[in-house]
């Protein structure tokens, strides 16, 4: 069997990708979740954890948040406590803004994950066509579902229906390719 370990940031990116991961991964191949209390948690533990790893055949992903931070930076500070654990083939990949950036993305997820009708049509919206933009992409979901998302439960509602294919999120459909060619 193999392996692949996800570092994450929050709670919420694993409710996530229980979700989404199964549409991911080939039979054989089980993910494990190594869930962070934040992004100054995830950087400050994951070099020891990486090293620390035991199990073999595992492949390594780590997924944290743009937030405010330059993308690049973040990427690069991440691969660089990635390679001090030995650990140099790890994937790094950077959900911006926030992984709900994601699921504005897919809109059509969102509104079958809420059953509120009219999300849906929404996707055609400038705003919506490159969600990677928005700054505040908790607040707009919360705006869109009229209150009805939240952070864990939302993730666990939303991950299972998003379209790999269809998202129009640039950043989600990079974390989907890297995990395409992390697995060949």
């Amino acid at each position: 069997m193999r392996y692949i370990a996800f570092f994450l940031e929050e709670e919420s990116a694993q409710e996530l990708l229980k979700g989404l991961l199964p549409r991911l991964l080939p039979s054989g191949v089980e993910p494990r979740y190594i869930v962070f209390e934040g992004k100054s948690d995830l950087e400050s533990q994951l070099a020891g954890k990486l090293r620390g790893w035991r199990l073999p055949e595992t492949r390594f992903v780590v997924l944290r948040d743009k937030d405010s931070a330059d993308c690049r930076e973040v990427k690069e500070r991440l691969r660089a406590l990635c390679i001090a654990a030995g650990k140099t083939e790890t994937l790094v990949r950077i959900a911006c803004h926030e992984i709900e950036s994601w699921y504005l993305g897919d809109l059509s997820a969102v509104e079958r994950a809420f059953e509120i009708k009219g999300i849906a049509k929404q996707q055609g919206k400038s705003k919506y066509r490159d969600p990677d933009k928005i700054a505040a992409p908790v607040q707009e979901l919360r705006k869109i579902t009229r209150d009805a998302y939240q952070k864990v439960s939302g993730s666990r509602s939303i991950g299972p229906l998003l379209s790999p294919e269809e998202n129009l999120s640039h950043s989600f459909k990079v974390f989907v390719q890297g995990i395409q060619k992390l697995l060949k």
